[in-house]
């Protein structure tokens, strides 16, 4: 079985890499814009997902069974004024995906986010929950899930959220870094979700890749469409900053933690509007695929123990 990798050089992608899971499974194929990965040029396929032309060549040529597809457009702010780009990426690129696979019988595992919501709604959203984007981030992530649906190829969306990791540019780091500047960092405690990290992704994904190729033609229609793949539970922005530094600090990461003071989503505007509840329900995910979403706290503690580590070689 041949597994393709897109984006093995951002946040989810690496950590696939890192986490070794699907070379297991298959012949794995990485693929980045530039075809290093890790700084070691020739190591992965080329491909960039704004030029759609040089995915289907690829495609062609390599033919692969799984196409896993972690790149994205993810600049959420910047769509504001690039929503055509963001949308060549996100949703044109992806039902270039959906036209290939429908035709050679390829299963497409894509991402999608809950900014597909407009949070309007104070429970957690379920898969089927209408749909609404604020910005231009979401609506190119909406399209994406629309034309990978209306390809008619076999496919599993996984809409994730808060997504951070050890590595890459992440709300995390962002906060461990201007923190070791700052007495005081000002964070918005009036949005709601979970913050997701990428092993956790990668390890549902990996649940849900194994399920669908043991299971038989009808099991696998009941399977195919969009889940959530999140974290269990739910905090704000600034829960999640307030727990960084409490963990960073007990896993000696910083010496000290600045002082966390919570304000509202109207006191930092930013050019793309967010959703005030981003909270989704991810109990189906269990049920379609054994694999239950640990604990946002979880899922954070495994992170800092690894920047731990890592600080400590």
């Amino acid at each position: 079985m041949k597994i393709l990798l897109l984006g093995a050089n951002g946040q989810l992608g690496r950590t696939f890499v890192d986490h070794g899971g699907l070379a297991t499974r298959g012949d794995l194929i990485m693929v980045t814009r530039d075809g290093s990965f890790g700084g070691t040029d020739g190591s992965c396929e080329v491909s960039n997902l704004a030029e759609p032309a040089t995915l289907a060549a690829l495609l062609d040529r390599v033919k692969p069974d799984v196409v896993i597809n972690t790149a994205a457009y993810t600049a959420v702010d910047r769509a504001e004024q690039e929503e055509e780009l963001a949308t060549l990426v996100n949703g044109e690129a992806v039902s270039v995906l959906g036209s290939w696979a429908k035709v050679h019988g390829a299963l497409i595992i894509h991402y999608s986010t809950d900014y597909v919501f407009d949070g309007s709604q104070s429970r957690p959203y379920a898969v089927n929950d209408p749909t609404g984007p604020l910005g231009a981030y979401g609506r190119s992530k909406l399209a994406g899930e629309r034309a990978l649906h209306d390809s008619g190829a076999d496919h599993l969306i996984f809409r994730t959220a808060w997504v951070y990791a050890a590595h890459g540019q992440n709300f995390l780091r962002t906060m461990l870094r201007v923190g070791a500047e700052r007495e005081e960092l000002r964070v918005v405690a009036d949005q709601h979700g979970a913050p997701t990290s990428t092993t956790v992704i990668v390890e549902g994904t990996l649940a849900a890749l194994d399920r669908w190729l043991c299971s038989d033609k009808t099991a696998r229609t009941s399977l195919q469409g969009v889940h959530h793949l999140v974290a269990s539970g739910a905090t704000t922005w600034h829960g999640f900053a307030t727990s960084i530094f409490d963990g960073a600090v007990q896993q000696r990461i910083v010496e000290r933690a600045p002082r966390i003071t919570a304000i509202s989503t109207a006191e930092f505007p930013t050019p793309a509007r967010r959703p005030a509840w981003s909270v989704l329900d991810n109990a189906g995910f269990a049920e379609n695929f054994g694999f239950q979403p640990p604990a946002w706290q979880q899922g954070l503690e495994d992170v800092l123990c690894k920047l731990s580590a890592s600080s400590a070689k």
